[in-house]
């Protein structure tokens, strides 16, 4: 076991063995479900592993659609793992050969996010074309032009990543710039996009859990690597608002009002944010120096197995979420409603009523709805999350 390894899971360990147990079984579940995602023949990764039932009623798992994102993320976990196991997962490539595969694909690469995330991990790998992808970054980042939250939370946590390797100080500069300027006054919160032109008028002020966890992270992760106390703070204070909005049963909502820092809609609950997304963003902001929200992370995990939502009347779930059988987890519980209306009704309400909740939403569309596919995304910030560690 790594030092990085015996730091996460050992405080686990210590707080709570039977969490400590939880995240050994899950990491265990993503390095056998991980080989069935990879497509060997284009050294990629599908897009999502989705449940489908045959005319005779034999449930199986199909692969749909491929993902250059998926793949980037999957190896920024999965470097964390002893070599062979490596292999294992990328058939028969170790992270740092799979990397160079990604490099390479990088001019054909043509989003923002993607680019990002195989620059992140070119620098994390010590890649000898880093300056190549950092260059592939640069041209699709448009100077002035508004991005996307996470995208733009990736481009400054592959600088700071590259920064001891290249001189992307400047940039460094403006991505930080850009994330911090993004928030509305007196809010904590990130918007979904920089600036306008992205999103439509009448959701503009919403935000979803994805636009919080990034963006703290690579604020954490820039101070981490050189002190910026301004970014170290406002990860903090991002952070300190998501877990107390955190539901009684250690829900992380979805959708947030970015202007006023509440709850839009909390469903769907997605087993990637409970697992993996909010812990590897809260542990990288805890060993940058910030507060440690272990609490938080601890009641998130446990929402794996304990999950209200699907519960009956003695706590126990109707179906596990986690299911070693077929080498996933379930995605998501939501509430099933067409065409995501209550999302919908709540954005439109929330824009004029900031504080309006429309309660008889909550009873008539209830959140005991199971989203059966998983994503390699999903298992490869898990690894990040508990396998991980920052160097200050």
């Amino acid at each position: 076991m790594t030092a990085k390894r015996a730091a996460r899971l050992g405080a686990l360990a210590h707080e709570d063995p039977s969490l400590h147990a939880l995240a050994e079984r899950l990491l265990a579940l993503a390095e056998a479900g991980l080989p069935g995602m990879y497509l060997p023949g284009a050294d990629t990764f599908v897009f999502t592993r989705v449940a489908a039932v045959t005319s005779d009623g034999v449930r199986r798992i199909e692969a749909r659609g491929t993902s250059t994102r998926y793949a980037a993320i999957t190896a920024l976990g999965a470097r964390f793992l002893p070599e062979d196991r490596q292999r294992a997962l990328f058939g028969g490539h170790g992270v740092e050969e799979y990397a160079g595969l990604l490099v390479e694909r990088l001019p054909g690469v043509g989003n923002l996010g993607d680019a990002a995330l195989i620059a992140w991990l070119a620098a994390e790998t010590g890649h000898p074309k880093l300056a190549d992808a950092l260059a592939r970054m640069a041209v699709l980042d448009v100077p002035g032009r508004p991005q996307y939250t996470v995208e733009a939370a990736w481009v400054l946590s592959a600088l700071a990543a590259a920064r001891t390797a290249a001189d992307v100080e400047e940039r460094i500069t403006v991505a930080r710039d850009r994330l911090l300027a993004a928030r509305a006054p007196g809010s904590a919160l990130f918007p979904h996009a920089t600036g306008p032109g992205l999103v439509p008028g009448f959701r503009s002020h919403v935000a979803c859990f994805a636009d919080q966890t990034y963006p703290l992270q690579a604020l954490a992760r820039l101070h981490a690597s050189g002190q910026d106390p301004a970014a170290l703070a406002a990860a903090d204070a991002c952070a300190a608002r998501i877990c107390e909005l955190q539901g009684d049963g250690g829900q992380w909502w979805w959708h947030y009002d970015a202007r006023t820092g509440g709850v839009v809609e909390g469903y769907p609950v997605y087993c990637v944010h409970q697992h993996a997304m909010a812990p590897t963003a809260l542990f990288d902001l805890a060993e940058a120096g910030g507060t440690d929200f272990g609490a938080a992370v601890r009641r998130g995990l446990r929402w794996m197995t304990d999950v209200p939502e699907i519960s009956g009347p003695d706590g126990t779930p109707r179906e596990s979420m986690i299911l070693e059988k077929y080498g996933v987890t379930w995605r998501k519980v939501y509430r099933g409603d067409p065409a995501k209306a209550v999302r919908a009704v709540r954005g439109l309400t929330t824009k004029v009523a900031p504080h309006a909740r429309l309660a008889p939403l909550d009873r008539v569309f209830r959140p005991d709805v199971i989203d059966r596919e998983c994503r390699p995304y999903e298992f490869g910030w898990l690894l990040h999350a508990w396998l991980g560690g920052l160097q200050r």
